[in-house]
């Protein structure tokens, strides 16, 4: 009975530690790196939730914008900080993409720790109003028909492989553009230089609003409600199917520990819960997806498996 009672002490002693781990984090200020520019949809997100936490971790959560590179000015921002109150918040897709479009990563990926899942940004397919098409089905026969004159581009390397093995797999001629930045790009698709934008909904939506812009699908694979878009499955094109995954990643050489990790992922779950959250978020379609930091590294290997079937279809391989 005595051993008994002294595991039982020892256990209860050793959770109350982990506990105390987690109250003392954080003892200063966080930054929230985001990987995009203002405006997209991680960048809204990441300013909704880290108005709440700061009441709940009083200290303030900073959001700082450092698009570009496809996401790697952001990640190693935070990795070259090794500070466990800066954080990466951004789509995953920033990076899974990236043996497949660098011939060598800029950064050490096992220095990439993830956090806490925290958010499904809805990405939509759309086409300039001047196209004149009305749905997907239209659109994919117009660019057969004028197979090599039509252009597209996408906000993250994930999005431009999934498009582009689409028409690899389906024979379509249609030529990638790049883009800096995400205004450009929607300047470009209302002027009719490109004729498809695979971006967020909260980067399209004032010009959808408009009129200038035409929504024909979101990737997603789950209508989003009070947006009265289809899924490219509905409509026939399941490998366009593509979930805008947002998570916080630290750099494991922080010191992060597993209690500030776990009470990080908490707290997100517990703002996301707040109904007020949700409808904000979805006021720029994005979904609630509140998960611990394994749960983010699971939904990680999943696009990652998708990824590699779409870049067989373009015959690319990993360089690393």
């Amino acid at each position: 009975m005595i051993r008994i009672a002294r595991l039982i002490a020892g256990a209860l002693l050793a959770v109350l530690a982990l506990a105390a781990a987690a109250q003392s984090w954080p003892q200063r200020p966080v930054k929230f790196i985001v990987s995009l520019g203002p405006g997209a949809g991680a960048d809204i997100g990441a300013r909704l939730f880290a108005d709440r936490l700061t009441q709940r971790w009083g200290h303030a959560v900073v959001v700082e914008n450092r698009p570009g590179g496809d996401g790697v000015v952001a990640i190693n921002a935070v990795l070259a900080a090794k500070d466990d109150h800066v954080l990466l918040w951004g789509p995953t897709s920033n990076f899974v993409g990236h043996p497949y479009t660098l011939d060598k990563l800029p950064y050490d990926k096992n220095d990439m720790l993830p956090v806490a899942r925290v958010t499904n940004t809805v990405v939509t397919l759309a086409v300039p109003a001047s196209l004149g098409v009305n749905s997907l089905k239209e659109f994919m026969a117009l660019a057969r028909a004028q197979s090599g004159k039509f252009n597209f581009a996408s906000v993250t390397t994930v999005t431009d492989l999934v498009i582009a093995g689409y028409f690899k797999s389906a024979g379509i001629d249609v030529q990638k553009v790049s883009y800096k930045d995400t205004v450009t790009a929607l300047n470009d698709l209302m002027e009719g230089r490109i004729q498809l934008y695979g971006a967020a909904y909260a980067i399209v939506r004032s010009q959808a609003q408009s009129g200038r812009v035409k929504v024909l699908a979101i990737t997603n694979r789950s209508r989003v409600p009070g947006l009265d878009v289809p899924t490219v499955a509905e409509l026939g094109y399941p490998q366009l199917n593509f979930d805008g995954l947002v998570g916080l990643i630290a750099s494991r050489s922080s010191g992060i520990s597993d209690a500030a990790r776990q009470r990080i992922a908490a707290d997100i779950k517990a703002v996301a819960a707040d109904p007020v959250i949700a409808d904000r978020l979805a006021a720029t379609a994005q979904v609630n997806a509140p998960g611990t930091g394994a749960e983010l590294a699971a939904s990680t290997e999943e696009q990652t498996a998708q990824l590699a079937a779409s870049a067989k279809l373009l015959g690319l391989k990993p360089n690393f």
